[in-house]
């Protein structure tokens, strides 16, 4: 619903929603699960009046257009199982194109400015295939070449961006300063500082030196889902709240932020606002990525081969919930958090997965399983291998991921598609071992492992498509 079309007030400062903060973090990469997440806990915490965040677009600049004549606020709608429930979010005391170069190296001089924030995904990190700063990715390297001739020169990747921040700030001797990526990958913080690292190494070697005075960087692991924004979701908080809003943003009600690291010149109160704060992230992200991501993975393979197309349509079926179940049960055995955790995890997933108005696609999620099987699943498969076990839940998981690329069930997305798909070829035992030889190798030769996998496909193949004809 645009203002073209509508009688109701827009959504402004001036009649919904507290005064803006003072700007004291900087936010690359702003979108939904952004606003639906660190903007929501800072929202919350008690000192919010404070800490303002000045966000900055992608590559599009659709959400500054949109928030802009909104002074920053927007709706966030959690979507309960019951029903919808309606808040004005106000902590993005500022929104910008990904353009506006000379505003965000104003905020990196400011000394108020403590902490730099990044939901860029995986592929804004700019590794190559080796891990480090991909220095010949062409976008790289005309960023390079230009912060060497002009440390304030407008840049398009998000290592140079924070690099110009950096000499910008380094300049205006404005000090300390603390980086926390909100992106969704182990060891988000040390895999971040790395590529900044390299890129400054090129542009100015004497960086690093006022870096390592001057820069802490934090980790943490990020949790909530949060789909796109339609037309429904800004119809509904028109009739519900009775104002225009171009840029409300759907969430479901449970979200997770476990941080670890300093933050020499200040953060907000999150743990009073539902952050936990901890030494070490890696064992709540070994628990994000083997339950929830894990449980997804199964699910988007093995249940679209029986005929499930989302995630709450999965789990109501008892027989795809216990594959679910005996999945956690060897995946629990495994990780770092203690036993009451795992269990009140695996509660809190049901319940999430459950939610029929969180509309999670599991042809979605089944994406990209070359990069997801050998992290998700692999592991445990692995370790309980190393104990002489054969369970279920791992096999089950494989066995589905192979029947995915020999054409059943979702359709295949994969980033190394040509590869995994031909490794797929022939019979089912043919295709186990030509897979294992791409994304776990050191778990051939293993005829026992391999024999398993095919009993496990003739089962999933027996149901194939029962959902659609019950």
């Amino acid at each position: 619903m645009s203002p073209e079309t509508t009688t109701l007030p827009r959504l402004t400062r001036e009649n919904h929603g507290r005064p803006a903060a003072p700007v004291r973090i900087v936010h690359l990469g702003i979108g939904n699960f952004t606003r639906a997440h660190q903007a929501w806990y800072t929202e919350h915490a008690p000192d919010a009046a404070q800490w303002g965040i000045a966000a900055f677009t992608g590559r599009r600049p659709d959400t500054a257009e949109a928030l802009s004549p909104q002074d920053g606020l927007y709706t966030l709608i959690t979507r309960h199982a019951e029903g919808d429930t309606f808040e004005v979010i106000g902590s993005l005391s500022a929104v910008h194109p990904a353009s506006d170069t000379a505003a965000f190296l104003g905020y990196l001089r400011a000394p108020e400015t403590a902490i730099i924030t990044t939901t860029v995904t995986e592929a804004g990190y700019m590794r190559g295939a080796d891990g480090h700063l991909a220095l010949g990715d062409p976008a790289v390297a005309r960023d390079v070449e230009a912060l060497r001739a002009d440390p304030e020169a407008p840049t398009t990747t998000t290592p140079a961006k924070v690099v110009g921040g950096f000499l910008a700030r380094r300049a205006a001797g404005t000090g300390a300063i603390a980086v926390l990526p909100c992106d969704n990958l182990p060891d988000n913080g040390p895999t971040f500082r790395g590529v900044v690292e390299e890129l400054a190494a090129e542009v100015d070697p004497t960086l690093q030196e006022w870096m390592e005075a001057n820069v802490s960087w934090a980790t943490s692991m990020v949790d909530r889902i949060t789909p796109a924004t339609t037309d429904a979701e800004r119809e509904a908080v028109a009739a519900a709240e009775g104002y225009d809003d171009a840029s409300p943003v759907p969430t479901e009600p449970f979200s997770e932020w476990v941080v670890a690291g300093e933050f020499p010149a200040g953060r907000p109160a999150w743990e009073e606002s539902g952050v936990t704060v901890v030494d070490d992230v890696h064992p709540f992200e070994q628990r994000k990525l083997w339950m929830l991501n894990g449980s997804h993975s199964l699910m988007a393979y093995a249940a679209t081969v029986v005929g499930h197309e989302t995630v709450a349509d999965a789990i109501a079926d008892p027989t795809v919930r216990g594959w679910v179940e005996e999945w956690w049960d060897v995946a629990g055995e495994h990780l770092q958090v203690g036993a009451e955790d795992v269990k009140a995890y695996r509660a809190a997933l049901l319940d999430r997965f459950s939610n029929p108005r969180v509309r999670h696609l599991l042809a979605q999620i089944a994406a990209d399983g070359s990069q997801k099987i050998p992290v998700r699943i692999l592991p445990a498969l692995r370790l309980e291998r190393e104990a002489g076990r054969l369970p279920d839940g791992p096999v089950r998981a494989l066995a589905a991921w192979v029947l995915h690329l020999q054409g059943h069930g979702a359709p295949v997305k994969d980033a190394r598609e040509a590869d995994v798909v031909a490794a797929a070829q022939g019979t089912v035992a043919e295709a186990t071992t030509g897979i294992l030889k791409v994304v776990g190798p050191d778990l051939l030769p293993d005829d026992e492992l391999v024999a398993a996998v095919v009993a496990k496909a003739d089962e999933l193949l027996a149901l194939e498509g029962t959902a659609k004809k019950s």
